[in-house]
């Protein structure tokens, strides 16, 4: 839903003016709001409005679940840009799990999501294996892709391939899909393009980790889950840099903590 230079003149002329603006194929209802199965939502799940549409940008509040909002804009596949009842604008992640649209058939709204995370995946996957071989670096720069370490590979790969901007480092970017809900401690559960989190190594064996509590302990890596039991990671010098690893049976099924999409 990409707005024209116009339509935005015409909704920013409404903020200032206190008056609803009337688009093309929109009628105007007796109560003075503007009425459109596309621009009305409601939050169905506790959601953070931000001044930009990243996960690091500014929290204006939080969105409860039951508020009210219209959709400006659909910024990209991941973000609505919204205005809610007090009049503020900001952006909210446009996953159905946080927001609900005034959509006829909502069925074909869940459709749409799949195909999108599916979509999404394939071209994050895609990405991060364009960095193949690029080497370990610890603490590596932001602002450049000579070097890597593990959380700054899996913050570039979903920024080149979907323009997604994670946190910057690991722990980060667990709290973040913690906050989403969409936690799985079980490594075979996940879906390509989820993001997995590890602890500190302990010991070869199993039973070196049989204590742990997965959703407290201190991540010290991740990487990314690509499918068919593989992931896409990096996190030494010696092992060459970025690289792929089976996990099955592995120091990573072991280490394992958890993993989720930050879609």
């Amino acid at each position: 839903m990409k707005m024209k230079p116009w339509i935005h003149a015409v909704l920013s002329l409404s903020l200032v003016t206190g008056t609803a603006a009337v688009l093309p194929g929109q009628a105007f209802a007796a109560s003075g709001q503007v009425t459109s199965d596309y621009t009305k939502a409601r939050i169905a799940s506790a959601v953070s409005l931000r001044t930009s549409p990243s996960v690091e940008a500014d929290k204006i509040r939080y969105l409860k679940e039951g508020e009210n909002v219209t959709i400006l804009n659909e910024t990209n596949d991941y973000w609505f840009h919204v205005r809610d009842v007090r009049g503020t604008t900001g952006y909210i992640s446009s996953n159905s799990k946080y927001v609900r649209t005034g959509y006829k058939a909502p069925t074909s709204r869940v459709s749409f999501t799949k195909v999108t995370a599916t979509e999404a995946a394939r071209k994050v996957i895609a990405a991060g294996k364009e960095y193949l071989g690029t080497p370990y670096e610890f603490g590596s720069s932001r602002s450049d892709t000579k070097t890597f370490d593990c959380s700054d590979f899996v913050r570039q790969a979903y920024l080149d391939g979907i323009g997604l901007k994670l946190p910057s480092d690991s722990r980060s970017q667990g709290k973040y899909i913690k906050r989403k809900g969409d936690v799985k401690t079980d490594w075979k559960e996940l879906e390509p393009g989820d993001i997995m989190f590890f602890m500190e190594y302990e010991g070869s064996k199993a039973s070196d980790y049989k204590d742990v509590d997965k959703l407290s302990e201190r991540i010290t890596h991740n990487g990314i889950y690509i499918g068919n039991g593989k992931i896409l990671q990096t996190y030494s010098k010696k092992s060459g840099g970025v690289r792929i690893d089976t996990i099955e049976g592995s120091q990573w099924e072991k280490r394992f903590l958890f993993g989720g999409s930050p879609l």
